[in-house]
């Protein structure tokens, strides 16, 4: 029996997607092509504006901080959601962001420095390492932690054909490991009662709750899926200038498509808090 031919490229990418979405695949790849919805992000006496998805500024609203003194933005280039988390944290906290890139990293530190006030953007400590690493170096010390995961970004893919027409889906289990690689690590550096907000702006179930599956059975008992309600209008900070989408709900967290939010997305979210278990313990 002759061996069959392994798909490349947009024949690959479009099987694999139809296969997940159905019928609703051909709106999404027609959602791609359009702008997105982007959010401003402008605060007083700062010397530019950050434009960001708006369903970026959504995912990074569910991150609970009000009693966080440590945070982490664990991928944080090039900034978005770390303006959003260090706009809205409290007068004594930190926090840390960082990214692997060197020449992404130096737009960070830009970012923070340009569209944060001083007072604010001297508690945010940029730095530039492999997120994956931290939890070789220190465990258990941070009180929130957002990883918004490098992925797959097929909208991104889609438009660019020079990533369409080598796509494969091994692709998708590369990226899936080193997504793995740093949730887990996120998941160590995490104290007990802590939260993590986990994203990526992958369409695949393996990169999104697939990943709450291996962190529940990994950590088993010390995982505790939450409910993200923080989608009101009313909540935004009036620094914040956009319409927020609705997401929907998926079986761990919430996905935004943009098929359905007005161009937003794709953006999936999944909140877990840490729970003490008896190893925890006083």
């Amino acid at each position: 029996m002759a061996k069959q031919k392994k798909l490349i490229g947009a024949e690959a990418f479009e099987k694999y997607y139809f296969e997940q979405y159905g019928e609703r695949w051909a709106a999404l790849k027609a959602s791609f092509t359009k702008e997105s919805d982007y959010a401003e992000f402008h605060m007083e006496g700062t010397s530019e504006s950050y434009f960001l998805d708006s369903a970026s500024v959504l995912a990074a609203l569910q991150l609970p901080i009000e009693n966080a003194s440590e945070l982490l933005d664990l991928c944080a280039a090039p900034g978005g959601k770390t303006l959003v988390i260090a706009s809205r944290m409290n007068q004594s906290a930190v926090l840390s962001s960082n990214e692997r890139s060197p020449e992404r990293k130096h737009r960070l530190s830009t970012v923070v420095q340009n569209c944060l006030p001083s007072d604010i953007s001297e508690r945010v400590k940029t730095s530039c390492s492999d997120g994956a690493t931290w939890c070789t170096r220190q465990v258990e010390c941070f009180d929130s932690i957002l990883l918004d995961a490098p992925c797959s970004s097929e909208r991104h893919v889609y438009n660019d054909p020079k990533y369409l027409n080598v796509w494969t889906p091994s692709r998708i289990k590369t990226v899936s490991n080193e997504e793995w690689a740093l949730l887990s690590c996120a998941f160590r550096l995490l104290r007990p009662e802590g939260y993590l907000l986990y994203s990526t702006c992958a369409l695949a179930r393996d990169e999104n709750d697939g990943m709450l599956e291996r962190l529940l059975k990994k950590f088993k008992g010390q995982v505790q899926i939450m409910e993200c309600t923080n989608f009101s209008e009313e909540n935004l900070p009036a620094w914040i200038k956009t319409k927020l989408p609705v997401p929907e709900k998926t079986e761990y967290g919430y996905h935004v498509l943009p098929d359905q939010s007005d161009g937003a997305g794709p953006i999936y979210f999944s909140l877990v808090k840490k729970i003490r278990t008896s190893l925890h313990q006083d």
